[in-house]
C-alpha cells in the first residue's frame, strides 16, 4: 500500500475529463484486515485481506454514473472514465445532482485532529488468536457456560481519499482492534447464549481478553431457563446494549433521503416535539479516537456538531447535497459515499442526554416489567411507525430480576414511544452511539 491515493484520484479526475465528464469526483480506498477464531483453545478460522478500490462518480449536465474497480494500472484508469461518461450519457436526468461548488468544500484536509489512526503496528496473527483463546478460556471458566461458540480477534486499517474536479483533495486513515465472544449454556432445547464484543480505535484503549470472556460467560448464565413472560401491556426497559437501537429509528425516520420520498413517520415533524422535554439529540462527528467520526464528509464539505432534537423538539434532517436540493435546505454535511454508488445522507457519532438514575434505580421504580436485553428480527412501518420486534430480556418483579425471559414479541408505535422515554446514565462514552438504558411505557408484549 505504499502508492499514494492522491495520485491515483487524480489521474482518474484527469481521465473522467479527457472522455468528456463535466464534472466528476473520486473515492480511493486501501486496506487491510485480518480476523482470527479460536475453538477449543485451537485455531478455527484465519482470515487477511488486503487490496485498493477506486470509484468514479461522473456528471455530464445533470446525468450521473458510478463505476469501480480493484485495479489501478493506467490502461484500467482511462477505460473506467470512458464507461463513466458513456453510462452517464445514457442515464435519465436528476435536476438535484451536483458536486460541491468551491465556495462549499472544506478547508479541513485531513485527520490529524481526531487520533483515528493508531500508530502502533498492526498485531502479528499470533498474537490475535492469543486474544481469543484467552477470551475463550476466560467465558469457559464461567460455571455454568457448557461451551463456546465463536472466540474472535481482529484487526483493521484503512486510508480513505477524496477528490473532485471542483478543487478538493483530502484524506485520512483507520484503525480498530476488536474482540468479541459468543458462549452458551444448557443443552439440547434449553440451551441459551448470549456475547460481548468491543472495539476501539487503539489497541490499547481495547478491554482486556479475560474480560471480554468473562462478561460474555457471566451474561449468557444469567439466561439459564428462561421462559416466555405472559401477554400484557407493561412498562419495558431496553438495556444499553440495545438502546441505541431504538434511537436508531428515530435517527433512520430523520434521514433526508426519507423525507424527500415522503416515507419517513415525522416527515411532518420538524419543529415539533418528538422526545421528552430536556432530551437532546447531537451529532458530533470530531470526537477524538471514535470509529464514527470524520473532518468532512463525502461529498467534501466540512462536518460539524449539531442538534438533530433540542429539548424534545425535532431541529434537522440529515442531508446530503442532493436530497437537500430537493427539499429546498442546505445539506448538513453528512454524506457518505462508497466506491460504487453515488453520495447519500448518514450520520456519524450521536449521543442522547443522559438522565438521573442508574439502571438499578430504574427497574426499583418500574417494579413489573420486562428488561429487555436482546432484539431478534424487526417489522417496522416506515410511513406509521408501527413496531414489533422479538426480544429477550428478563421479567422484573418487585423492582428485581425475577427471571430470563424469551420468545416474546414488543409491540406499540415509534411516535408514542419516543414521547415516553426516560433515560438512564449508564451510556458508554467510548461508543460511536452515546445511547443509556431507556424506559418505555405502554408497549404491549405477546409471551404465552
Amino acid at each position: 500500500m505504499s502508492h499514494s491515493l492522491s495520485d491515483l484520484a487524480q489521474s482518474l479526475l484527469e481521465a473522467a475529463k479527457r472522455a468528456g465528464a463535466d464534472g466528476a469526483d473520486v473515492v480511493a480506498v486501501d486496506g487491510r484486515s485480518v480476523s482470527i477464531d479460536v475453538l477449543g483453545g485451537a485455531l478455527e478460522h484465519a482470515e487477511r485481506s488486503e487490496g485498493t478500490e477506486v470509484g468514479l462518480r461522473v456528471l455530464v449536465g445533470q446525468r450521473q454514473s458510478c463505476v469501480s474497480s480493484s485495479l489501478i494500472d493506467a490502461d484500467t484508469i482511462e477505460t473506467m472514465a470512458e464507461r463513466a461518461v458513456f453510462m452517464a450519457r445514457e442515464a435519465p436526468e436528476d435536476p438535484f445532482i451536483g458536486l460541491a461548488g468551491a465556495d462549499q468544500l472544506s478547508d479541513v484536509r485531513d485527520a490529524r485532529a481526531l487520533d483515528l489512526a493508531d500508530p502502533a503496528a498492526e498485531p502479528d496473527a499470533s498474537a490475535l488468536e492469543d486474544d481469543a483463546r484467552r477470551a475463550e478460556a476466560a467465558a469457559l471458566a464461567v460455571k455454568g457456560v457448557t461451551q463456546v461458540q465463536a472466540a474472535t480477534a481482529g484487526y483493521s486499517s484503512k486510508r480513505i481519499h477524496l477528490a473532485s474536479s471542483e478543487g478538493f483533495s483530502g484524506g485520512y486513515a483507520r484503525t480498530s482492534r476488536h474482540m468479541s465472544c459468543v458462549a452458551i449454556t444448557g443443552d439440547c432445547t434449553g440451551m441459551e447464549r448470549d456475547y460481548f464484543g468491543e472495539s476501539r480505535v487503539y489497541q490499547g484503549d481495547l478491554t482486556s481478553p479475560e474480560e471480554i470472556g468473562r462478561i460474555a460467560g457471566e451474561r449468557t448464565v444469567e439466561r439459564l431457563g428462561a421462559r416466555r413472560p405472559k401477554t400484557g401491556a407493561y412498562p419495558v426497559i431496553f438495556d444499553e446494549r440495545v438502546a441505541s437501537g431504538l434511537i436508531g429509528h428515530l435517527l433512520t425516520a430523520t434521514n433526508g433521503a426519507m423525507i424527500a420520498r415522503g416515507s419517513s413517520w415525522l416527515k411532518d415533524a420538524m419543529g415539533e416535539q418528538v422526545l421528552p422535554a430536556g432530551l437532546d439529540v447531537i451529532e458530533d462527528p470530531h470526537r477524538a479516537r471514535i470509529s464514527g467520526s470524520k473532518p468532512f464528509d463525502g461529498e467534501g464539505l466540512a462536518t460539524t456538531p449539531r442538534h438533530i432534537v433540542k429539548d424534545g423538539v425535532l431541529q434537522s434532517w440529515t442531508l446530503d447535497l442532493a436530497n437537500a436540493r430537493k427539499l429546498g435546505m442546505a445539506s448538513t454535511a453528512n454524506a457518505a459515499r462508497g466506491t460504487s454508488s453515488p453520495p447519500s445522507p448518514s450520520l456519524s457519532n450521536v449521543a442522547l442526554t443522559q438522565g438521573a438514575q442508574s439502571l438499578e434505580e430504574m427497574l426499583a421504580d418500574m417494579g413489573t416489567g420486562l428488561l429487555v436485553t436482546s432484539m431478534i428480527g424487526s417489522t417496522i412501518n416506515p410511513n406509521t411507525g408501527e413496531y414489533s420486534r422479538g426480544a429477550s430480556g428478563f421479567w422484573v418483579e418487585g423492582g428485581q430480576l425475577a427471571y430470563p425471559v424469551n420468545e416474546c414479541t414488543l409491540a406499540g408505535n415509534l411516535r408514542d414511544m419516543m414521547l415516553s422515554l426516560r433515560p438512564a446514565n449508564d451510556a458508554r462514552a467510548h461508543l460511536s452511539r452515546v445511547v443509556p438504558s431507556l424506559a418505555v411505557e405502554g408497549l404491549i408484549l405477546a409471551g404465552e
